[in-house]
């Protein structure tokens, strides 16, 4: 993990779990994810649509072996329904916006379910352009919720009615590789959630980017 976001992430855990740094903390994260986001744009702005598809680490073990597109497609997917359906329950960005269609998605899940060929089929199909738009307004919309938010709300737990309301959304793949992530969720509470995935899956996800990002450079 580059060093300088595992210790902002340090940090910020550290703030947030003491109601006195409480909002330093918010900040902090907000910092961190502002940071991240850099490294998306600078990638979407500087890189042919081609290479969104393309998987130069096709078969490997790890978020690296999944193609850019993928990559921002799952990151803010997962985020659009955590922060809207659980913590702030309103509608999420995709509909509220209408970016399926404006990103020419076949799915509205968090491509869990999907592998190998797969991946690179749905990626081809999405446009680049709009898929960046809507990570962006993801983004800013959590980010709004989690300025909202007090202290006394980082315990605020999910039982089994939301996992039956995100099971209704149909967000989720009802596929082994996918539906595990409503009990990963509604298991934690709001301040491990702002942990995963509002930070740690970004960090993740971002740093597997850039190594596809590297290599495409190299093979370019």
């Amino acid at each position: 993990m580059d060093k300088n976001w595992s210790e902002m992430n340090k940090e910020m855990q550290a703030l947030i779990a003491k109601k006195a740094t409480f909002q330093d903390g918010i900040g902090k994260l907000l910092e961190l994810r502002k940071n991240l986001f850099e490294q998306v744009t600078q990638i979407v702005t500087t890189f042919p649509e081609e290479a969104f598809y393309r998987m130069p680490f096709a078969g490997a073990e790890g978020y690296h072996s999944k193609t850019l597109a993928y990559s921002i497609w799952h990151i803010f997917r997962i985020e659009d329904i955590v922060a809207h359906e659980m913590i702030a329950e309103d509608q999420q960005v995709l509909f509220s916006r209408d970016f399926q269609a404006a990103i020419h998605s076949p799915i509205i899940t968090t491509g869990n379910e999907l592998a190998g060929d797969e991946i690179a089929a749905f990626s081809k199909q999405l446009n680049i352009k709009a898929l960046y738009r809507y990570a962006q307004e993801v983004m800013q919309s959590t980010d709004r919720i989690l300025t909202r938010l007090e202290y006394s709300d980082l315990k605020r737990k999910f039982g089994e009615e939301m996992a039956e309301k995100l099971k209704r959304t149909r967000c989720v793949s009802v596929a082994e590789s996918a539906v595990w992530l409503i009990a990963y969720w509604c298991g934690k509470d709001v301040q491990g959630l702002m942990r995963m995935p509002f930070s740690r899956h970004w960090i993740m996800h971002i740093e597997a980017m850039q190594r596809i990002r590297n290599k495409l450079c190299k093979q370019m």
